[in-house]
C-alpha cells in the first residue's frame, strides 16, 4: 500500500452527462437509449455534406440550469466550435464543442466527507455533442458501429485539480449525479452511458506545489469504479516514484474483472484539435432576462432544503440527507409538511412504511400525491393516541392508499381507535395477568422486563385498541398488589 503520509494525490475530474433532451444537439433525431443500431440517424448526424445543423435550445437551457445550480457565472455570447480529430465512430471527422469557450465559467460543488464538508471547484461547464459508440465484442474479427449516440447532447464539468482522494471523488461524482437528476437534465444511469468520469490523476510529495505528471483513466462508468481505479492509480503511482521509474502521460482504461488499470495509449503534453468556430452554426446571445427566468424556474436544492429543514423543522443530519436524496420524495415531503406540523412524524413515515410500500408495489410518489390530505388526519390520529403506530402503519395506511378515503372513518368501521377508558383497558389486564401466574411470579420476584410481554398481550387481547401509556400504568398498578 502507498505511503499517503508523504505523498500528496491531486485528482481533476471530467464528467460527461447526456442531456435528457428528446432530440439530439443539432437535429431532430431521437436520443432515446436501447433502440437498434444505427436507427436514431439523419444525414445531420451522418455529417454529409450540404446539411445544416440547428442548435437544440432545451439543450441550452438544461446547460446553464446546470451551471446556475453550481453558482458558475453564465456566458452570454457563445459559439460552437469544430473540434478536429479523427474517431471511428465520430462520422464527420470532427466533434463540435465548446471545449475553449464554456457556457458557464467556474462554479462550485460541495461534498460531505468525513471530515467535515469540503468545497470542489469548477474550472466550466460547457456543451457539446457525444460520439458514436464502437462496439468489440459481437464479432471476432470487426468493430462495429453504432451512430445512434452520435449528435446526443452532453454538457462536461470538468473540476481544477483540487481533490485530493478517491474518497472524495466518489463523494463529488456522487453528488454531481443527484443534482442533474435533481434538475431533471440528466437521468444519471451510469450503466446505459448517460454519465460518465474521465479522472486526470498525478502525485506529488507534500512539500511541493508542482504538479506531477498525470495519467488520464477514461470513461469510468460507475462510482465504485471510479474509486477503485483512482486508489490503483495512486498506489501506481507513489510507488513507480518510490523505486525511481519514470511515470509516463498516458491514456489508461479500467479492468473492472480484477480492479486495475492499464495504458491504451501515450499521450503527448497537448494534442492540436485546431479548434475553430464552426461555420454552420451562428452564434448564439443569451440574455439576461432569459438568465434570470431560468433561474427563477430552479427548484430548491438539496442544500438548500437541509438547511430549512433543520432550522425550520428541527429534523436531524440522518432524516434530512435521506428525505433529500430523492427530489420526488423531497417534493412529496415538502407538499405534505405544508399541510402538517408533525414534520418529524412524516420525516418517519416517509423513510419506514411509505417508502417500504412505494418499493413493494413498484410505483413512484405521484401516484399518491392525492392521499396527502388523508395523511394528514392519520397523523393527527396517531398523535392523538385514537390509533398506535401499528395499526396505523398497517391496516389503515394500506386501505387509504389502496381506496383513498378517511382514515378516521375506516378505523371506526374496523374498530380500530384505540380506547383510552381505564375501566375497559383494567378488564384486559386482569385477564392478561390471570392467564400467566408463572410470569407475573417472575415480574415480582424482579424480573421487571416482563412489563413488556404483559403489555404486548393486552395488545394483542384488544386488537392493538388499548392505549399503550395507559396498559403500562394499569399494569404496574396490579402487578405492584
Amino acid at each position: 500500500m502507498a505511503n499517503m503520509d508523504k505523498y500528496e494525490a491531486v485528482i481533476g475530474l471530467e464528467i460527461h452527462a447526456q442531456l435528457s433532451t428528446n432530440s439530439k444537439l443539432f437535429c431532430g433525431d431521437a436520443t432515446s437509449f436501447g433502440a437498434e443500431p444505427n436507427t436514431h440517424i439523419s444525414p445531420i448526424t451522418m455529417g454529409h455534406p450540404g446539411t445544416l445543423p440547428k442548435t437544440n435550445t432545451k439543450a441550452v437551457e438544461y446547460a446553464i440550469k446546470m451551471g446556475l445550480a453550481c453558482g458558475c457565472a453564465i456566458a452570454e455570447d457563445n459559439y460552437f466550435a469544430r473540434k478536429n480529430y479523427f474517431y471511428p465512430d465520430l462520422p464527420k471527422g470532427y466533434q463540435i464543442s465548446q471545449h475553449t469557450t464554456p457556457i458557464c465559467v467556474g462554479g462550485t460543488v460541495n461534498i460531505q466527507a468525513s471530515e467535515g464538508e469540503k468545497t470542489i471547484q469548477l474550472n466550466r461547464i460547457h456543451l457539446e455533442e457525444d460520439a458514436g459508440k464502437s462496439i468489440h465484442d459481437i464479432s471476432p474479427t470487426h468493430t462495429l458501429i453504432d451512430l445512434n449516440r452520435a449528435g446526443t447532447p452532453l454538457i462536461e464539468m470538468v473540476t481544477e485539480p483540487c481533490i485530493h482522494s478517491a474518497e472524495d471523488a466518489y463523494l463529488y461524482v456522487t453528488e454531481v449525479r443527484k443534482l442533474v437528476r435533481w434538475l431533471g437534465v440528466c437521468d444519471g444511469n451510469m450503466e446505459e452511458g448517460s454519465l460518465r468520469c474521465d479522472a486526470n490523476i498525478s502525485v506529488r510529495l507534500k512539500a511541493e506545489t508542482t504538479l506531477g505528471t498525470k495519467v488520464e483513466v477514461k470513461n469510468l462508468n460507475s462510482i465504485r469504479n471510479i474509486k477503485k481505479a483512482i486508489e490503483y492509480e495512486i498506489d501506481r503511482l507513489i510507488q513507480l516514484k518510490e523505486t525511481g521509474g519514470t511515470i509516463i502521460q498516458q491514456t489508461r482504461s479500467f479492468d473492472a474483472s480484477n480492479d486495475t488499470t492499464f495504458s491504451i495509449r501515450d499521450k503527448e503534453d497537448a494534442n492540436d484539435y485546431r479548434y475553430f468556430p464552426d461555420p454552420d452554426l451562428a452564434p448564439f446571445h443569451l440574455t439576461t432576462d432569459y438568465i434570470n427566468s431560468i433561474k427563477a424556474d430552479l427548484p430548491s436544492l438539496p442544500n438548500e432544503l437541509k438547511k430549512e429543514w433543520k432550522d425550520k423543522f428541527g429534523l436531524s443530519e440522518y432524516d434530512i440527507n435521506q428525505l433529500t436524496e430523492n427530489k420526488e420524495e423531497a417534493d412529496f415531503y415538502i407538499a405534505w409538511t405544508a399541510q402538517t406540523k408533525h414534520y418529524k412524524a412524516a420525516a418517519n413515515w416517509i423513510i419506514g412504511p411509505i417508502r417500504a410500500y412505494l418499493n413493494e408495489k413498484n410505483i413512484n410518489y405521484k401516484s399518491i400525491e392525492n392521499v396527502i390530505p388523508h395523511l394528514v388526519e392519520l397523523l393527527d390520529l396517531v398523535d392523538q393516541g385514537q390509533l398506535n403506530f401499528s395499526v396505523a402503519s398497517g391496516k389503515v395506511f394500506n386501505a387509504i392508499i389502496e381506496t383513498p378515503q378517511s382514515p378516521t372513518q375506516f378505523a371506526k368501521d374496523q374498530n380500530l381507535l384505540q380506547t383510552n377508558s381505564s375501566d375497559e383497558i383494567s378488564g384486559w389486564v386482569i385477564q392478561v395477568l390471570a392467564a400467566n401466574p408463572d410470569k407475573v411470579a417472575e415480574y415480582k420476584k424482579g424480573k421487571k422486563g416482563l412489563i413488556g410481554l404483559f403489555v404486548g398481550e393486552v395488545k394483542k387481547m384488544s386488537k392493538g385498541k388499548a392505549d399503550p401509556k395507559i396498559t403500562t400504568q394499569l399494569l404496574e398498578a396490579q402487578l405492584s398488589k
